[in-house]
């Protein structure tokens, strides 16, 4: 199946592989938004291709009001419905009786659980059933991505990844938002390149690492929350 998705959109435009996933495999797919640019840009062209591909959210309940408020502008935009996933209240609870609400500064390990708890568990139960996976993922957002291919096999999670604006620019993202009116959360023109949790995420210099902001504590980290681990 991966074979056959890498011929048929071989030298395709992002909307192209769009309506070639909803022409062919519409049911087995699932996209992923956080509400950031590239994922904006994204639910534009699932739009405009008509699309009856599914669309989740995970709300880890640590998220910017910024972020709910993109959120509301694309559900009246759009019409899409988007399935929000949360982290498991009883998970949750334990966690912060034990170690409080703040315990992702205190260690690598200590982060790792928060994000699991938050995100990666209920992105397992998000994309149970599927076998494709839509991400906003461009290829010079970091070393870490720059190293992925634009569809390949995840298997962390036994599925194939394809990520659409791979080969984008973010000057190409920018100049697609502004052409074609595309909501999109605020805090980008503030200095947020990238946007998670609320506590993990702060504003960066112009010129710092696109993931500068994120777990800004961690000098040694990778800054990848676990999301898109893949091996290929």
């Amino acid at each position: 199946m991966i074979a056959e998705i890498r011929e048929h959109i071989a030298g395709m435009d992002a909307k192209s592989i769009l309506a070639y996933l909803q022409r062919h495999f519409a049911k087995e797919t699932i996209f992923s938004t956080s509400f950031g640019i590239e994922d904006q840009v994204l639910t534009h062209l699932l739009y405009e291709v008509q699309s009856e591909i599914d669309i989740f959210t995970l709300d880890t309940g640590r998220l910017f009001p910024e972020t709910y408020y993109v959120w509301n502008r694309t559900l009246e935009t759009y019409g899409f419905p988007i399935r929000p996933y949360y982290p498991q209240t009883e998970k949750v609870e334990n966690m912060v009786r034990e170690k409080g609400p703040s315990s992702f500064y205190e260690s690598v390990e200590n982060r790792k659980e928060c994000c699991f708890i938050r995100k990666i568990e209920p992105l397992q139960r998000a994309i149970k059933g599927y076998q494709i996976w839509i991400t906003g993922i461009r290829a010079d957002q970091s070393a870490n991505r720059h190293d992925m291919e634009q569809v390949e096999w995840d298997d962390v999670n036994k599925m194939i990844k394809i990520h659409p604006l791979f080969d984008w620019t973010l000057e190409d993202v920018e100049a697609f938002l502004k052409k074609h009116f595309v909501p999109y959360n605020p805090l980008h023109d503030k200095g947020f390149p990238s946007i998670g949790c609320q506590p993990c995420t702060r504003a960066v210099a112009p010129g710092q690492d696109f993931r500068a902001g994120r777990w800004w504590w961690e000098d040694k980290s990778k800054k990848e929350c676990g999301l898109h681990a893949t091996s290929k």
